[in-house]
């Protein structure tokens, strides 16, 4: 069984012999393929390290997060645009835009978004969308820029049902993560009438803990607890969901 974590920042542990564990504890959950999202120019160096001390395993993205969109954004784009010749990247991410906190930086984030979305149409990559408090927004963009080219994840997806739907028709998968345990979310019954088809797995980490960690620092090992609840909620088993969703990531990644 292998089981695919399509978003984790288990690279955010800076001790090595910690995070040599978490890899490992991860590896022992089966969770064998660990896709790295960048968020800034100073986690670059970060996300590289982890993915060439574990080249079969880990794999990086590149992009300029919507809460690190500051007044020097252009230039942070510009630096990270520039490290995307020097390694290989399977996505540029985690892009997209976050209103949660600071709603006064939207022409920004859309700024950087569009530019992001550019760079992925040119290096025929997809993109690995956060979206937090701006569904209406990210939707409003991705049908303005819906072509053959555009493609990706729909990262830590929340939403209703109508929502995923919108994301769905226009090619994306969902990145489905820790919230699908939490009691009184709602999002385990909207998955439960979502296609796997269409869903991807995910943790996070360090955020977004799982049941029954919840609380506590996430983890990629705990996927395989995201995992057991979605096959749940589908009838079907954790090794029928593994196979599933890691040919999703396949498909959308290419590795």
């Amino acid at each position: 069984m292998v089981l695919t974590d399509t978003h984790t920042h288990l690279y955010y542990e800076k001790d090595q012999a910690q995070l040599d564990q978490l890899m490992q504890r991860a590896l022992d959950n089966q969770v064998s393929r660990l896709f790295l999202p960048n968020v800034d120019v100073e986690s670059i160096p970060m996300v590289m390290n982890l993915a060439k001390n574990y080249p079969e395993h880990c794999f990086p993205m590149l992009g300029l997060h919507p809460c690190d969109v500051k007044a020097d954004f252009r230039n942070q784009l510009q630096t990270i645009h520039d490290q995307i010749p020097h390694q290989p990247i399977y996505a540029i991410g985690e892009i997209g835009i976050d209103l949660y906190w600071d709603k006064s930086t939207l022409e920004n984030q859309l700024e950087a978004f569009r530019a992001q979305i550019g760079w992925a149409k040119k290096l025929n990559l997809p993109i690995v969308i956060h979206c937090r408090d701006a569904f209406d927004e990210v939707y409003q963009v991705l049908l303005s820029e819906n072509d053959e080219k555009l493609r990706g994840i729909f990262h830590c997806f929340t939403g209703s049902l109508e929502q995923a739907h919108k994301i769905i028709d226009l090619g994306f998968y969902l990145g489905i993560g820790g919230v699908v345990t939490y009691k009184n979310a709602g999002l385990d019954t909207v998955v439960a009438q979502l296609p796997l088809q269409h869903i991807v797995l995910e943790t996070d980490s360090p955020y977004l803990t799982p049941v029954p960690f919840r609380g506590k620092p996430n983890e990629s090992s705990y996927l395989i607890h995201v995992a057991q609840k979605v096959a749940d909620l589908h009838q079907t088993s954790v090794a029928k969901l593994a196979e599933i969703t890691t040919e999703n990531s396949i498909k959308i990644f290419g590795i």
